[in-house]
């Protein structure tokens, strides 16, 4: 379900990834972390964000 996959905000990203919000932001701002902007909020998919620390593309 796309609605089980999704997470609103970066503090709810960074507690699923193990992350500070700080350092989410930092990740997308390089464009190595997936997001979807509706407005000024923030929205990442689960499944987007295993993959990307899975591959490594996150991770440098």
């Amino acid at each position: 379900m796309l609605g089980n996959d999704l997470i609103a905000g970066a503090n709810a990203a960074a507690s699923y990834a193990g992350l500070t919000a700080r350092a989410v932001y930092h990740l997308v701002e390089q464009g190595r972390l997936p997001v979807i902007r509706k407005g000024k909020r923030l929205y990442f998919r689960k499944s987007e964000l295993d993959a990307a620390f899975r591959s490594g593309t996150a991770n440098g």
